[in-house]
């Protein structure tokens, strides 16, 4: 852990706060194809997947079509609606400076390229990642394929990697890559299923990132130097 150079972020639940605007839009999307309601807690369990695959999460079994329609009345509503969610309190404070550490930063998300675009635009934050990804482009987490993308973008090792997020899918993407997973206590997971994944650490606020990465670095140094005076 003295080597982290790549720190990757999940967007909706770790950078910002999107559940109730994600929940709301899912709903109306399922209310507008008279389809069988899903409560909150089942919707808030999709978030993190890419969209066709939390559609068919929600209806097991569906015909694809129904998976597409679903899928088009969700954009819809999301890109209908002015932008209602926020940024987590020091999201942006702490990107900067873990940008200015040095660290390269990047994206890992189940959003849609159309969906992160914009709000990288809205909250101006687009230009501190070196790379992002997301799930239209790609395989959909909990698969290794979008974490090795970026890792192969970077040129960064999974060893020197991170995975921060609020889901068991950014924790088992970064297990099944090779990376190491942070969780995040305050996303839409409860620490419990977290856990399963064994995390290096589990942050009950973003900017307490920096901090831990300090600590860190300084046991894993005196690690290394008991080691050479032994």
């Amino acid at each position: 852990m003295h080597d982290i150079r790549l720190l990757v972020f999940d967007w909706d639940g770790t950078l910002m706060d999107s559940e109730v605007q994600i929940v709301a839009g899912m709903q109306a999307a399922i209310a507008d194809l008279g389809l069988e309601p899903r409560g909150t807690e089942a919707v808030k369990d999709i978030i993190g997947l890419g969209l066709q695959e939390a559609v068919a999460a929600l209806y097991s079994g569906s015909e694809p079509e129904l998976v597409a329609a679903l899928a088009e009345r969700y954009r819809a509503h999301w890109f209908g609606e002015a932008q209602r969610s926020r940024l987590f309190p020091g999201v942006e404070e702490t990107l900067h400076l873990l940008k200015e550490e040095g660290f390269q930063l990047a994206v890992a998300t189940g959003k849609g390229r159309r969906g992160l675009d914009k709000v990288l635009g809205e909250t101006g934050l687009g230009r501190l990642f070196d790379v992002t990804r997301c799930s239209d482009e790609t395989r959909s987490k909990p698969h290794p394929l979008m974490l090795n993308q970026i890792m192969h973008h970077t040129g960064v090792y999974p060893a020197q990697t991170l995975m921060i997020g609020d889901t068991e899918y950014d924790m088992a993407m970064a297990r099944n890559a090779g990376a190491h997973p942070v969780a995040v206590s305050y996303g839409v997971h409860a620490v419990e299923r977290l856990q399963r994944h064994a995390p290096v650490t589990c942050l009950d606020r973003i900017t307490e990132l920096g901090d831990w990465l300090a600590e860190a670095r300084e046991a894993a140094s005196s690690h290394i130097a008991s080691g050479r005076q032994a």
